[in-house]
């Protein structure tokens, strides 16, 4: 036996039913966040932000992480 309920609410309602927590707010503020970088770019501390999150073991010695990567291209000289 086969049963097939159809139930037709917005997200908003199915999160409310289900007892999840609305994050409308929280989304808001990030979507301006992404905006801001839209509109102004990044700055150099938000790329050094992004980099510790992203690759958290690299980040910390960038300097290592970009030696490594040019000693593994045999023959290239790396710059500065």
């Amino acid at each position: 036996m086969k049963v097939t309920f159809d139930i037709d609410c917005t997200p908003q309602e199915a999160r409310a039913f289900l007892g999840l927590p609305d994050l409308t707010p929280l989304h808001d503020a990030y979507l301006e966040r992404m905006k801001s970088y839209v509109v102004d770019g990044l700055n150099p501390s938000d790329f050094e932000k992004l980099a510790r999150t992203w690759m958290p073991g690299i980040a910390d010695s960038l300097e290592t992480w970009r030696n490594g990567f040019w000693s593994a291209i045999p023959g290239v000289k790396p710059p500065g």
